[in-house]
């Protein structure tokens, strides 16, 4: 007999919540709501890894035991370094704080003067520190834009390559690189100049000679008919006092392919990927007319980027700072999976690969400076690295060993 009566207060307590819930959704109708409200839903699980507090971070690079470095270009906030590595959660100074000078004309061919991108190599036992050479608005001057070749188990200078001045004109901004390495050659570098002007520039790590590829194309300058949209916002330059300006940079986001055969890049403001040879790239044989000719227009993948990276499966993985997301591009299928959506994933920056997995990623709120906002700093510190779990490895290639110390100019 009690069973019946329970189950009867069963029955009761169930029949008061269902009218309750009529009840809500009617009352949420009233006031033309759902139940629930439908919201996008987050993709990929991503981790904090450190909060970067004072100046704003561009790049990041994780070794094969997992220190991790970061940089700060010289854009306005105080730097104190501008090259640094993570210890115990917080940048310290690398590989030393007299690098890290600023320095003046006189000396910035020893100074890191503005770092805008630390890489490691495939050969995993070097760090390459790409300096602008720029404090902007002053112009630059040869010696100041260079690649930085730092030995991860010294934390020693090993080498330091000058860009010739016939490859620099007075708005050259070195961006970001990559590198193509083989068993018998030092390989060569793939530098990006986010200038208007754009282009590619060629760096044999074998002598330190370096050229300029694909300048002034359609390839590597600004999209004149892209206007980035950012949390919600058409993003322009919006100077105090001044009118509104269309944001426009060059080639920025680079990556080799698993196999060394395509170098896949875009610039800052477009959504088009292009690829074209390594090999066409190299041979100064291949004239800019027929090296044009090469290139590959993938389309529009995704939303415009900052940075890419390439995985040894043979993918190519896109931020996207107009959809606070990270995307893997498939040539083989021609496919596209976005891997992280995240609100807190405002403008990802640079990408790093590791060893251990991990994709590591900085996520600076660029979009949120002054220039943007007439005058009204927007930034939210604390800026972000994060990482996500990928089923990707980093490209590692052994290699003959890079010539050491000395400089080439």
């Amino acid at each position: 007999m009690k069973y019946f009566e329970d189950s009867k207060s069963v029955l009761k307590l169930k029949g008061f919540h269902y009218v309750l819930l009529i009840l809500l959704a009617l009352m949420n109708s009233a006031a033309g709501l759902a139940t629930p409200i439908p919201k996008q839903e987050r993709i990929g699980n991503v981790e904090p890894v450190a909060q970067i507090r004072g100046a704003m971070p561009t790049g990041v690079a994780v070794s094969s035991t997992g220190r991790i470095f970061i940089n700060y270009p010289r854009w306005g906030d105080e730097v104190e370094f501008t090259v640094g590595e993570i210890v115990n959660g917080k940048p310290v100074a690398y590989p030393n704080k007299k690098l890290n000078q600023q320095g003046n004309r006189e000396t910035q061919s020893q100074r890191i003067v503005s770092a805008q991108s630390v890489v490691i190599d495939p050969t995993g036992s070097t760090l390459w520190i790409v300096d602008t050479g720029s404090i902007r608005p002053l112009p630059i001057s040869y010696g100041g834009p260079k690649l930085i070749a730092i030995d991860l188990k010294t934390n020693q200078v090993s080498r330091t390559i000058m860009i010739d001045e016939s490859v620099l004109d007075s708005e050259t901004y070195l961006n970001d690189v990559r590198f193509l390495m083989a068993a018998g050659t030092a390989g060569y570098a793939f530098i990006t100049d986010s200038s208007s002007n754009g282009g590619i520039i060629v760096v044999d790590l074998d002598t330190g000679e370096n050229w300029r590829r694909l300048g002034k194309t359609r390839f590597t300058m600004s999209d004149p008919e892209f206007y980035p949209v950012v949390e919600a916002e058409i993003l322009m330059v919006r100077e105090k006092g001044k009118k509104a300006k269309r944001f426009n940079v060059g080639s920025d986001g680079i990556a080799v392919s698993a196999d060394g055969k395509t170098l896949y890049f875009r610039a800052l403001t477009s959504r088009h990927l292009y690829s074209v040879s390594t090999e066409s790239l190299i041979n100064r044989a291949v004239n800019e007319q027929a090296l044009q000719t090469m290139v590959v227009d993938h389309g529009q993948v995704g939303g415009a980027s900052d940075g890419l990276e390439a995985d040894s499966l043979g993918r190519i993985y896109l931020t996207d700072y107009e959809h606070n997301a990270i995307h893997r591009y498939s040539r083989s299928v021609e496919s596209v999976q976005t891997i992280v959506f995240s609100p807190e994933v405002i403008w990802p920056d640079s990408l790093s690969l590791a060893d251990d997995g991990y994709l590591y990623f900085t996520a600076n709120q660029l979009n949120r400076q002054q220039i943007f906002h007439n005058g009204a700093d927007r930034r939210i510190q604390p800026y972000m690295v994060f990482r996500i779990k990928i089923d990707g490895k980093p490209i590692r290639r052994a290699q003959d060993a890079i010539s050491q110390g000395g400089q080439s100019q």
